[in-house]
């Protein structure tokens, strides 16, 4: 398969939707009474899944009919002014914004869908079925999230996200069209390990926002080192498994890294929340303590699912690695749970344990 690069304007595109998620998750920034409220959860995820869907819905068409051509540029173009639309109605008064929103999402979805009628009239063989089959499905459910705008209250937000489950099916429930056109692996990878690294350049940026130490003190000094670590941990993690341990050459429908991504992007967005607030001390110590590990965890299986699919077989690891790997993470977790721990040494046992999960997926 011939090697397909990464475009500029394709890594333009990311950051608009990586500022579009570090927007929604100001959402579980949101502590009252020092708790994160259900609402604030419920409304993070819902602006989050959209918003990944949008940004994977396009990557997997460029990811197959992308040539970079004025046209494609040109819609490109125009999905990142309904991408702006989104941006601007990201807010925890999500309901005030909602019109605007879906305006922005549905143009998205609505743009990428015409993208693959418009390939599939130069299409040829089982691509051109491929494109067939997205550009039609795709408007099932596009026009059940259109019908939200006929409801109000809670009522509109499950009208949504039925056309928004039903949209993410497709390629699911279309899977034999799809693996006789497979996605470019290496293309693939590249382009969601791009995402993942602004995100986690957005979690230092957030981070050392939060953070601004006084002279000479040491504790939010120490924190700051502390969180740095655990961040590069988690890149070292993620990208050394991407750069050496993913056989790029393996085909298939690509839909475990794509569906794996979402909770890895999601979890990461958790991850970044959680420091922030174990900094600033305004969560209860017994949440705060089941959101972090909760997060880690969620990270750590995604990730682990993900890459072990593509994972060459004398790099793949055994049941005793993720025995072990759960072992120290429950262990932190119930040892928090009987001894209240000063938060700086929570994020010192997530550092270990990411610094283990590094070492030993990459080694």
């Amino acid at each position: 398969m011939e090697e397909k690069k990464v475009t500029w304007l394709e890594l333009f595109y990311d950051l608009l939707f990586a500022a579009a998620v570090a927007k929604a998750t100001h959402a579980i920034l949101h502590v009252e009474e020092g708790y994160i409220h259900t609402e604030y959860l419920v409304k993070f995820v819902l602006m989050f899944v959209p918003v990944w869907w949008a940004w994977t819905g396009q990557t997997m068409f460029i990811n197959r009919f992308g040539e970079d051509s004025s046209y494609q540029r040109l819609f490109m173009i125009l999905q990142m002014v309904f991408v702006l639309t989104m941006i601007s109605s990201l807010s925890v008064d999500f309901d005030h914004y909602y019109l605007s929103f879906l305006i922005g999402y549905l143009g998205l979805r609505g743009l990428t869908a015409i993208q693959y009628l418009v390939v599939q009239d130069v299409e040829k063989g089982d691509v051109k079925r491929i494109a067939w089959y997205l550009g039609r499905t795709f408007w099932i459910g596009i026009a059940v999230s259109s019908l939200s705008l006929f409801f109000d209250s809670w009522f509109r937000y499950a009208v949504l996200y039925a056309g928004i489950v039903i949209d993410m099916l497709m390629p699911i429930v279309g899977r034999r069209y799809l693996v006789k056109g497979p996605p470019h692996t290496a293309h693939l990878l590249e382009r969601f390990a791009l995402l993942t690294l602004i995100l986690f350049g957005e979690t230092v940026v957030s981070t050392l926002a939060v953070m601004q130490p006084q002279k000479r003190d040491w504790n939010s000094i120490s924190f700051s080192i502390l969180s740095f670590i655990l961040i590069i941990a988690m890149w070292w993690q993620y990208f050394d498994n991407v750069e050496k341990k993913v056989n790029k050459e393996i085909q298939t429908a690509g839909q475990t890294i794509i569906y794996g991504h979402l909770f890895i992007l999601m979890s990461l967005s958790m991850i970044a929340a959680s420091i922030q607030l174990l900094f600033l001390h305004e969560v209860d110590y017994a949440f705060i303590v089941y959101f972090v590990f909760g997060s880690v965890f969620v990270y750590f299986v995604a990730t682990t699912l993900v890459f072990h699919q593509y994972r060459y077989e004398k790099d793949r690891l055994g049941y005793h690695h993720l025995g072990l790997f759960l072992g120290v993470l429950v262990a932190f977790l119930i040892i928090n749970l009987i001894v209240v721990t000063p938060n700086i040494l929570i994020i010192g046992e997530l550092a270990l344990f990411f610094i283990l999960y590094a070492v030993l997926t990459t080694r």
